[in-house]
């Protein structure tokens, strides 16, 4: 194998391929990048058996051929070359030699033949909006559990129906959902998948290089889940399990809402916290006629309270909150006001952007905390 190929679009693609590659592996391979070069491209491809990539770039090729190289070590070379056209040659004894101007190298590389093969993409199921895509991903991957033994929780729902595109996620603690309508004439039904949260993460990547009215082209067979923007294909294995029944878990009792200024409410929040125990991150949320007031205190450390003006006239109600999660919601939303909307102390109260757009739904709901 022999090809030329320019530095930046090869710094590039291979940039994409580091969230997938195995760091630590029992199998070396894993940690190699599969380049194919044929024709007037060469393919990149990188997978840790869980999720891969697979991207290309133009290149010159001289000799058509395939071989691996550590993906790593190629990334933090290459980058620090001049940026001009770099000169690869793959061996019959596997090593790579790289030629940029004056710079000569070569990598050890493994044979193509132990790499895996990655599944080909079905057919299309949908088109997704890349801009409603990043934000759903943006508004939940936070609430998914960190917990791998709770593994149908370790991702999300993605729930595709004719008239709309659904994500939720959740640790059994809080739950996020967000809902686009969105209409796809082409799914009869609903498609449901638990897309993993690391999956989530590559996908943002991905979206980072499309614009504002990108679409990324969405498929899925019985174990794998597929997204395409332009040359780039992801994909990952689906989560296998029952994701919770979640709207079971959304409130339909709250006779009780306020709203707040969302840079006031995290700025009070963030300084309260200060004083919150760190494990449990517990605050106090006191709720009566005019004002609202959040509380947190150590013994040993000191205590701090902040109040906050709001229009509501009911009962004197005190909740726990968990400050993190909290917080989690706050930095995400774009609007400058939220709703609470809670029952009493025992009961989840309910976060949601204030001022949405018809076309958006954004629902978060959060256990209370007995403290």
């Amino acid at each position: 194998m022999e090809f030329t190929v320019s530095k930046s679009d090869l710094v590039k693609e291979l940039n994409l391929s580091q969230g997938v590659v195995e760091k630590k592996t029992t199998i070396p391979i894993l940690s190699n990048v599969l380049v194919e070069a044929a024709e007037d491209r060469i393919v990149l491809t990188a997978t840790d058996l869980e999720l891969g990539i697979r991207c290309s770039c133009p290149a010159k090729v001289q000799r058509a051929g395939a071989g691996t190289i550590p993906a790593k070590r190629l990334l933090d070379y290459v980058r620090l070359l001049p940026d001009a056209d770099v000169s690869v040659k793959l061996g019959d004894n596997q090593w790579a030699s790289l030629v940029c101007g004056r710079s000569r190298t070569r990598i050890a590389g493994m044979s193509r033949e132990n790499f895996p093969e990655l599944p080909d993409m079905p057919d299309k199921i949908a088109d997704l909006p890349v801009k409603a895509l990043v934000s759903m991903i943006a508004k939940t991957i936070f609430a998914i559990s960190t917990e791998e033994s709770r593994f149908t929780l370790n991702g999300a729902l993605l729930l595709l129906k004719n008239k709309g595109l659904t994500m939720v996620a959740t640790d059994g603690h809080r739950l996020s959902m967000a809902e686009y309508e969105i209409p796809f004439p082409d799914i009869a039904g609903s498609y449901r998948a638990l897309l993993p949260r690391k999956a989530m993460g590559e996908i943002l990547k991905l979206a980072g290089e499309a614009g504002p009215d990108g679409t990324i082209a969405f498929a899925g067979d019985d174990n794998h889940l597929f997204f395409q923007l332009g040359g780039r294909l992801l994909l990952c294995r689906k989560l296998t399990g029952n994701f919770p029944d979640f709207e079971r878990v959304l409130p339909k009792d709250q006779p009780h809402s306020i709203i707040l200024a969302k840079d006031e409410l995290r700025g009070a929040i963030e300084r309260v916290s200060q004083f919150a125990d760190e494990r449990s991150r517990a605050i106090r949320l006191r709720l009566s006629p005019g004002e609202a007031k959040i509380h947190s205190s150590i013994s040993e450390t000191g205590e701090s309270e902040e109040s906050l003006p709001v229009e509501y006239d009911g009962e004197t109600v005190e909740i726990g909150f968990n400050a993190q999660y909290l917080l989690d919601f706050l930095r995400v939303i774009p609007q400058d006001q939220l709703t609470l909307r809670f029952k009493d102390a025992n009961s989840a109260g309910e976060l949601r952007p204030d001022g949405e757009s018809v076309d958006y739904n954004y629902r978060y709901v959060v256990m209370p905390m007995r403290i």
